[in-house]
Parts: structure tokens; sequence; C-alpha cells
């Protein structure tokens, strides 16, 4: 079981270091007024954490199965060691956050010039893949001032809410699952009751405030140079909501218990 383990901690840190990098694409299509070409490049963010997540998902689950047959088998310190692997993924993301935004942004200009993604991968030669060392840059945070661009704080803590429950979403209908094993089956699909409500506020109060301050930065270039240290913020809450994740998996895997018996 513990290299099964340290399997999924692995694909769990691929995950959620790929999905917080998606913001340095969004920058780098903010910094050459190519936001367009930018958000469509977030499709190989995507494809990486969905690849990673096809193999995590059923390799988690596994846990919740052997604890079934072995009543020792700790399935929370199991998951938490899961949820403890998003934060490292998040940490991962932000200490690469420079050097992807330098990368990204090579990228959206060489595929201006490719016309396609897959002409762009095919041109791409073993000397361009050597000269990618020039992009590393050491990451730099600066937590002094939580307003940038007149972000309110009550954005950074939304974020922080929003990303604990998408952290936490699986692994509490998983442990549900364990919790009600005579609807173990129904539970452990119900990951969409904890989604739902991160899904919610993300769509009405966080991604229209995240446009805002991005339409904002185009049409003003020292709100342009601000807005990484925004998406710093954003990041750093996406680490604390992975924290929050510790203490929600528990009482959301009981609340996704008692809708399940109500169903």
């Amino acid at each position: 079981m513990l290299q099964s383990l340290l399997v999924v901690c692995v694909l769990t840190m691929i995950i959620h270091t790929a999905e917080t990098l998606s913001y340095s694409v969004r920058y780098a299509g903010v910094k050459l007024n190519k936001v367009a070409v930018a958000l469509s490049l977030t499709g190989i963010i995507v494809l990486v954490s969905r690849t990673a997540n096809l193999i995590q998902a059923p390799l988690t689950a596994k846990f919740v199965d052997h604890a079934r047959v072995d009543t020792s088998f700790d399935l929370l310190l199991y998951l938490r060691a899961i949820l403890l692997a998003s934060s490292v993924g998040t940490i991962a993301a932000i200490a690469l956050f420079p050097t992807f935004v330098l990368l990204f942004g090579r990228i959206i200009a060489k595929l201006e010039v490719a016309g396609s993604l897959p002409r762009l991968i095919t041109s791409v030669t073993i000397g361009q893949l050597k000269n990618t060392k020039h992009y590393i840059r050491k990451p730099f945070v600066s937590l002094r001032s939580f307003r940038y661009l007149d972000v309110p704080k009550r954005f950074i803590l939304l974020n922080i809410v929003v990303t604990a429950f998408y952290t936490v979403g699986v692994m509490s209908s998983l442990y549900a699952a364990h919790l009600v094993p005579h609807f173990s089956t129904t539970a452990s699909q119900a990951s969409g009751i904890i989604n739902g409500i991160a899904t919610v506020l993300l769509t009405i109060f966080v991604d229209p405030q995240l446009g805002l301050i991005m339409d904002k930065a185009l049409r003003d270039e020292k709100a342009k140079d601000q807005l990484g240290k925004v998406y710093t913020l954003l990041m750093v809450s996406r680490f604390f909501g992975t924290l929050l994740g510790q203490a929600l998996i528990v009482p959301a895997a009981y609340f996704i218990s008692f809708i399940v018996k109500l169903i």
C-alpha cells in the first residue's frame, strides 16, 4: 500500500502543480497582449492534469476497498497524505511560476509563427530544448501588501475556500464511502455535492473578479506589471486552500454521508 500511496501522491502533486501553473500561461498572455492565444494553451495544462487524474482516481479508490477488508488500515491517514501532496504540488508551482511565465511567453510567440500547436511541437529542436535552461528564474514571494490592483481581501479568502472544496471533494466522497459501506457506490460518486459548492462560488465571485483584474491589466501598463503579484497572491491562497482541505475532509465526508442516506 505504501508504494501505491507514493504513486498517488506524485500524481496528485502533478495535478496541482499543473493546475496552479495555468496562472503562468494567463500572465504570459497578458504581458504579450495575446490573452486569447494564452487561454487556448491552457488546454496543455488541462491535458497534463486530466491524464494524471485518470491514473490517480482509481488508485485512490483502491484504498477504500482495502480499508473494507483490513479494519486496521488507517484510510483517513492515507487521504490526508494525499491532501498534503496537493499542498506540495502547489508550492512547486509557486517556485516554478517565474520560469514558466517566460517559457509560455516564448511558446505563445512561436505559436504565432507556426500557426498551429502540432506544427509548433514538430518544429522543436534539441538545441531549443537545451536553451530552456536560460529561462530558469528564482522565485520571489513578498506578501507585505494584500492590495494589488485594488484586490480585496475577501477575494483572496474566497479563493482559499474554493480551492479547499475542490481539493477535498473527491477525498471526502471516498471517505464517505468508507463511513457508509451500504451506500459506498453512491457516496463515492457524490464528490459533485462538495465540488458543486466550489463551482458556484468560483463562477459567481472568483472568475468575474479575476476577469476584471486581467482586463484592467491589459489597459494599463503599470497594472500589467503588478498582475504577477496578484497571481502570486492567488497561488499562495491556493496553497492555504489545500491546507484548509485537511480540516474540511471529515466534516465534508459526514455531510455527503448524510445526503446519501436521504437520497
